[in-house]
């Protein structure tokens, strides 16, 4: 039996199933097909919620006498836009000038298509890792992520599964593979702000109460001062102002309300619990002040509403796990990657509750956007990382 050593023919079949969220899109039976001929016992469970779309994950095990070695990713991709855009059909993996071409190619279908290439090469040259390796593998992460990685891990947790390292397999290089590895991200906080006034006519100010004037003053607040000045592994803590909205269509009315949406990406300073009582206490502060609102004495009325599921920071400090993959990316690409904690948040803020984790995996110039696309050479030398990670994480190579 032909084994899935090549990991283009790999990402090839992955990109021909349309998984986008929600659908699973023929993605994890096709990922289920190259497993089983490795050895892996398969389960998908289906998750379910209230308000949300049911998800179909999957785990996979190929059992050792050993440590245990988790890869975590995720089958389903975003939408893929403007389809007449695209150079060559989102859902063909079309080739062409060396690259392939494909909904998922980089995020993260490519990254899961090169682990099952390297752990394939390593059972048939070695008949495998003497411990044991699995795949938890969601179809909810570009979505809500809420019947996805959490639940998944869960209901592996449940069953008595317990991981002794991570590596996901998401795009983290910015420029070049060898670039960039993930071994912590910040925590994000996001919230809706309401000013609350009264109603009135423009030309009559002093019987009504206008919200901007309230809300420009506690926006200003939250933007400066700076929260901090960074740390040692983490960027400075960063508040976007991402949305601001009157919902008034007369230029003749004052409104009654007024809100706006924020999101804030914090280091190590803060926790969720100490960054939002640092929020509350410069809107508290903030809503007395009288510079938009000269005639007024009272304070400004507000509401916070925070936004559930909030990520909170976290730092890898496992030797062991980032040394290997670091010394694997060293000798097959001779770049020494720079250990990170920057962009967004992934599916590591819940892996992080089980066992240490980090990342690495594609560039992701084109990830998300019409035309995602990558290199063929790529795909070869990231197989080739995780095929030495593999065996140096459990000293069989």
């Amino acid at each position: 039996m032909m084994l899935p050593t090549d990991p283009a023919q790999n990402l090839a079949k992955l990109i021909r199933c349309p998984s986008v969220t929600p659908a699973e899109g023929g993605a994890l039976a096709v990922l289920e097909d190259m497993l089983k001929p490795l050895g892996f016992a398969v389960a998908r469970p289906t998750f379910s919620e209230a308000g949300t779309p049911d998800i179909e994950n999957l785990y996979a095990r190929r059992a050792g006498d050993g440590p245990h070695l988790m890869f975590a990713g995720h089958t389903d991709v975003v939408p893929v836009g403007d389809e007449a855009a695209w150079k060559h059909p989102p859902f063909a993996a079309e080739i062409a000038n060396g690259e392939m071409y494909g909904r998922g190619a980089v995020d993260m279908k490519g990254g899961i298509a090169c682990f099952v290439a390297a752990l394939a090469r390593h059972v048939e040259e070695t008949g495998g890792p003497s411990g044991s390796v699995s795949l938890l593998i969601t179809g909810d992460e570009e979505g809500p992520a809420i019947n996805g990685t959490a639940k998944l891990l869960q209901w592996a947790s449940a069953r008595g599964e317990a991981w002794d390292a991570c590596l996901l397999g998401e795009p983290t290089n910015p420029e070049r593979l060898g670039d960039m590895v993930k071994v912590g991200r910040r925590g994000s906080l996001s919230a809706t702000l309401t000013v609350l006034g009264r109603q009135g006519h423009a030309a009559y100010p002093h019987l009504a109460d206008n919200p901007v004037r309230g809300l420009m003053t506690l926006v200003d607040a939250l933007l400066d001062p700076p929260f901090d000045a960074g740390t040692e592994r983490f960027q400075p803590t960063n508040l976007e102002v991402t949305s601001i909205d009157v919902g008034n269509p007369a230029t003749n009315v004052i409104a009654a309300r007024a809100s706006a949406a924020f999101n804030v990406r914090f280091n190590d300073t803060w926790t969720v619990e100490s960054l939002q009582a640092e929020i509350h206490n410069r809107l508290d502060t903030a809503s007395r002040r009288r510079k938009y609102r000269k005639d007024r004495k009272e304070p400004v009325e507000f509401e916070l509403a925070w936004r559930d599921n909030p990520s909170h920071v976290f730092l890898t400090h496992d030797d062991k796990l980032i040394g290997t993959l670091a010394r694997s990316v060293e000798a097959v690409t001779g770049m020494h990657p720079a250990l990170s904690t920057s962009g967004g948040t992934s599916d590591a803020r819940y892996i992080k509750d089980y066992c240490p984790v980090v990342e690495f995996g594609l560039v992701g110039q084109t990830m998300h956007m019409v035309d995602e696309r990558v290199q063929l050479a790529d795909l070869e030398t990231l197989t080739q990382i995780y095929r030495r990670f593999i065996g140096d994480w459990f000293g069989s190579r």
